[in-house]
């Protein structure tokens, strides 16, 4: 947990704290008695029975030297001595945890100590923290040129610690009074302005947070469950985020320059980068990060954060098993890419997979799986590989099911056409703000594929191909919902007809069946599967 991979460059990035902490506030607890606060400034602190213990605890299961809290490259870090009963954050058994954030709960025997607060430290005088940062930046970049350090190919752990060796003079003579503290915290933004990613950097290392969006360099947002906030960080000037942008897309083999102003990019870990520059964004610089969780969500996770219930998803298990075509429908980032992995979790193993997508975001865990991604246009505007190429060369793998990761234009055609002849069970999301927009947005994407098919044929496509209709939404509250699963029918009198099968009620603050059985549930009980009818009567209560 000592570090978060930077995937653009191939390095590892400590989990740097840009207002590092001068102290620790924590609160001590134990059974039914008053909770104590304790406040830590020197490190590393000691925990346990030892009577030179900064945090001295009592009981059997505490050990003399239990753990400590130290300072290391991402901030404060909580290190367990080997102890027999051990050392737990937030319930989990660890050898080493950090950097410790506000909240989090080290459980040592039969005692809490919660993280409570962070005293600043106030590195220099705000008038003047910046330029002395700018300087020492400056003074460090001459330092790598005077020297001519070459680094290609060096991890990231040896830059910076030859940067912290080439610093340690510089600070010395910037901060001659500062405390060691105060020091690690000063080298530790210059590097991030240096060889890092800024400010950033601190964003990195909190896994709560799902999207980094810089609108200028003065002004960094980030989305936290579903929320849009401001963080109060700021990078140094415009110059240093148009650096931390080639320092992200350069290594992907990408560039961005006034011939190419606009950059999207995949890092390593999934994660999609977006970077716009002037003259196209206005007031600079613009970056934006959509970061993806560690850990893939399944069912329970869905039914815990209230975007689904047990009958809903049991719904959903019974038509992926059993090869219905569904369409996963909702805006920006509502949750559809998440929805898509689970789903696939439900297709039987025997089967061969194809996923294309624009960006490689899919994780799934198949044995039988291609993997394709779109090719861009190089400098000169050739080479390029669309979606609906990929699309077209899949019907040559032999796929049991094709999974396309967004259909945006005239790819939605062959996508029908692959579910309408033999490739039954297959997947896909478009852009919708509900069933019926996703049923009109399929009817323009087919129109956009250049052939001149007469509406009624188009319908008659979407009718027979497409099963089901998933809604996903970011409601706001700012979790993201299931908030309808539809049923299609047919076509009747030129119009395609459908029928909602559950549907969540934001004024009754529960989601709810509409009572109405789909049609295909006769076709999987002559297949000889039992499918329990009270999952379509089922109304959950929302906390």
């Amino acid at each position: 947990m000592t570090a978060v991979s930077q995937a653009s460059a191939g390095i590892e990035l400590p989990l740097l704290c840009n207002t590092g902490p001068k102290g620790l506030v924590l609160e001590l607890l134990q059974g039914g008695a008053a909770p104590q606060k304790l406040v830590c400034r020197e490190f590393p602190a000691l925990i346990g029975r030892d009577e030179s213990a900064n945090v001295p605890l009592s009981g059997l299961w505490v050990g003399k030297q239990h753990a400590e809290i130290r300072l290391g490259g991402g901030g404060l870090m909580v290190v367990d001595r080997g102890t027999l009963s051990g050392t737990l954050v937030n319930d989990q058994r660890i050898s080493e945890y950090g950097p410790l954030k506000l909240g989090d709960q080290i459980q040592i025997g039969s005692w809490t100590l919660r993280v409570d607060a962070f005293e600043s430290p106030m590195v220099v005088d705000s008038s003047d923290e910046q330029a002395k940062i700018d300087r020492a930046v400056l003074k460090l970049r001459e330092l790598i040129d005077l020297r001519r350090k070459d680094w290609q190919g060096a991890s990231d752990a040896v830059v910076r610690e030859e940067c912290r060796e080439l610093l340690a003079p510089i600070i010395a003579d910037l901060l001659p009074d500062a405390s060691a503290i105060v020091r690690h915290e000063f080298m530790a933004r210059v590097i991030a302005e240096s060889v890092g990613l800024g400010p950033l950097e601190l964003l990195f290392a909190d896994p709560d947070i799902s999207e980094i969006m810089v609108n200028r360099f003065d002004q960094i947002y980030i989305e936290r469950s579903g929320i849009c906030q401001p963080t109060g960080l700021r990078f140094s000037s415009e110059e240093s985020v148009r650096s931390v942008i080639d320092r992200i897309v350069s290594p992907l083999g990408r560039r961005i320059d006034d011939a190419s102003p606009m950059v999207d990019a995949r890092l390593a870990d999934g994660s999609r980068v977006n970077a716009v520059i002037r003259p196209l964004s206005v007031k600079g610089s613009s970056l934006t990060i959509r970061r993806f969780m560690g850990r893939l969500l399944g069912p329970q996770d869905l039914v815990a954060k209230g975007s689904a219930t047990h009958e809903m998803l049991q719904l959903l298990e019974l038509a992926v098993t059993h090869r219905f075509n569904i369409v996963v429908a909702g805006g920006t980032g509502s949750g559809k890419t998440t929805l898509l992995n689970l789903l696939s979790k439900w297709i039987p193993q025997k089967e061969r997979l194809i996923t294309i997508e624009d960006a490689a975001e899919l994780r799934l865990d198949h044995p039988n799986l291609v993997s394709l991604e779109v090719r861009q246009s190089n400098s000169e505007g050739h080479g390029q590989v669309s979606i609906r190429d990929l699309l077209r060369n899949s019907l040559r793998m032999r796929p049991d099911r094709i999974i396309v990761g967004e259909c945006r234009g005239g790819e939605a055609l062959d996508m029908l056409q692959a579910m309408n002849t033999g490739h039954e069970g297959s997947l896909t999301t478009i852009h919708a703000n509900s069933p019926r927009d996703a049923l009109s947005r399929l009817e323009v994407m087919v129109m956009m594929a250049g052939f001149e098919l007469p509406l009624g044929a188009i319908r008659d496509q979407i009718a027979s191909a497409v099963d089901l209709v998933i809604q996903q939404q970011r409601c706001s509250d700012g979790h993201r919902r299931v908030v309808s699963i539809t049923e299609i029918t047919g076509v009747e009198s030129g119009v395609i007809q459908s029928q909602e099968l559950f549907r969540w009620r934001p004024d009754q603050r529960h989601f709810s069946s509409t009572g109405i059985m789909p049609n295909f549930l006769e076709e999987i009980t002559q297949r000889g599967i039992a499918v329990d009818p009270s999952i379509f009567n089922a109304v959950q209560e929302m906390d």
